[in-house]
């Protein structure tokens, strides 16, 4: 599918929405800008609790880094803090929020308003933060004409009118993987430059539209190395841990024991069906 975009305005004046990317122009490591939302929620906590002050070791540790990397990041920013006295926490505030961008209304579409996208649809989170749900999409006749935390799921057919009329610049993909890329596309062309993808596959995007995948089932799979780690459960050291395993996992490590010129000791449990064909790559096991 082709993708179009329209040329940008040279216009000096953004227009509402737009996308700004101040911490680019000022050169912050994108290390740096995936850390200042940890800072955030944890100096808007302080907040909360109406401390004025925060040392960089407290902080620190409140956002789960270390002090010499949170000081590090705040030099980019600008704000050194004061020796014997730490950091402002309201002025800290204030200071993120602008380079993040949060002192601006941002209208967001969700697209795929099964479970997730429900869920999301009525996540307290986003307006205090400075997102605004401006509509939700879906292309199932079931669900359009429903709602989700008081707004009505319209069709897929308005979504170009409605990032032009509302200024959209974010979307949120919560399709399911094979409908993802479309919905993609579909939203680049209509102007949106940056998304959020919960589907469980890579999207392809042009130069300049920023993606940020949330696929919880890798991140479940890394607690589970974890877990199997802290139980002393490495791997080969029997056939326990694989027979606990489900099927496509059981049915590739034979593969990989035959490929060895090893025989399979993992056999699918009596009663069981064997894994069907294809269950047996990799791919079946690994997410994309």
């Amino acid at each position: 599918m082709a993708i179009g975009r329209s040329t940008q305005s040279t216009s000096q004046t953004p227009e509402p929405g737009a996308a700004r990317r101040p911490s680019r122009a000022r050169g912050i490591p994108e290390a740096t800008v995936a850390r200042l939302p940890l800072y955030l929620r944890a100096l808007t906590a302080l907040s909360e609790r109406s401390v004025p002050t925060v040392s960089s070791e407290e902080l620190a540790t409140a956002a789960g880094v270390n002090s010499a990397k949170l000081r590090k990041d705040f030099s980019y920013l600008g704000s050194y803090g004061t020796r014997g006295v730490g950091y402002d926490v309201e002025y800290l505030v204030y200071q993120i929020s602008r380079e993040l961008g949060l002192t601006q209304d941002w209208p967001v579409v969700i697209v795929g308003i099964g479970n997730l996208g429900h869920a999301l649809a009525n996540y307290g989170g986003f307006a205090s933060r400075g997102f605004r749900v401006a509509a939700l999409l879906d292309a199932d006749p079931t669900v359009v004409g429903s709602t989700a935390a008081g707004l009505p799921v319209r069709h897929m057919d308005e979504l170009e009118s409605i990032v032009e009329s509302q200024h959209v610049s974010i979307g949120v993909i919560t399709t399911p993987p094979g409908a993802a890329q479309q919905v993609c596309d579909r939203l680049v062309e209509a102007g949106v430059t940056s998304i959020l993808n919960f589907a469980p596959t890579v999207l392809t995007v042009p130069d300049g539209v920023d993606v940020r995948k949330v696929d919880l089932s890798i991140e479940l799979q890394i607690l589970a190395f974890h877990e199997q780690r802290k139980a002393g459960e490495e791997p080969g050291q029997g056939d326990s841990v694989l027979d606990r395993a489900p099927g496509p996992v059981r049915a590739a490590a034979a593969k990989l024991r035959r490929a060895a010129g090893g025989t399979p000791k993992a056999e699918p449990a009596k009663g069981k069906p064997a894994a069907k064909a294809g269950e047996g790559d990799l791919s079946a096991v690994m997410p994309a």
